[in-house]
């Protein structure tokens, strides 16, 4: 039934997902396979809109969607087992920018395999993306943006990290439609994740290094 799980997602099938969620649950699936298959559909998505099959609204269908299934998940993952966690991530998209799509899916495949997140959300000051790391300390930071006045705000928050003495203590990716590695040189950043996998990939990588 994952499969059809996995169907239903990549198709913007929203209430034969959620309907399918809610009988794996019933059956006593492990939340993890349901999470596997949102997973396994949002690259699939991730790939029609690389290739112009699928456009912005698809996205912003197939994130709903997801926010939706992991709301009804986490409380099995919380109560049916133990999840081992790879590792602590700070989100957020960058001062000036109030686009959460590319930023919340980041989030929930994040959590999905296996990171602590905490998501700090939009338009977040260097100063914020700063007390999160005191407070929270992540070995992540990944700043997401999809406007271009995003260059200069990711810039001045790797700064303010810097200047915070923060900055040996993490490894920055940033991500989001007008990103690049020339922008990733251009604001001190660690990586470019060119899409939501390659950010799961690099963390997954920062956090085997320790």
């Amino acid at each position: 039934m994952t499969e059809k799980l996995v169907d239903a997602i990549v198709e913007m099938q929203e209430e034969e997902a959620l309907k399918l969620v809610a009988e794996l649950m019933g059956q006593g699936e492990n939340s993890m396979k349901i999470l596997d298959a949102c997973s396994e559909a949002m690259a699939i998505v991730g790939k029609r809109f690389e290739t112009g099959e699928y456009f912005l609204p698809h996205l912003i269908m197939s994130g709903e969607i997801l926010k939706q299934i992991s709301e009804k998940v986490k409380s099995g993952l919380a109560t049916g087992f133990e999840r081992k966690t790879l590792g602590r991530v700070v989100m957020g998209t960058v001062e000036g920018d109030i686009h959460n799509i590319g930023k919340d899916i980041v989030c929930f495949l994040l959590e999905v395999n296996g990171f602590e997140v905490r998501d700090i959300g939009v338009d977040v000051s260097p100063a914020k993306f700063v007390e999160a790391i005191r407070e929270f300390k992540p070995r992540v930071v990944g700043m997401s943006g999809l406007l271009t006045l995003a260059y200069d705000s990711m810039k001045n928050t790797v700064k303010a990290i810097e200047e915070s003495g923060l900055r040996d203590s993490v490894k920055i990716m940033i991500g989001g439609a007008p990103t690049s590695e020339k922008v990733c040189v251009y604001a001190g950043a660690d990586a470019h994740g060119s899409d939501a996998m390659a950010a799961i990939s690099l963390a997954k990588q920062w956090m085997g290094g320790d």
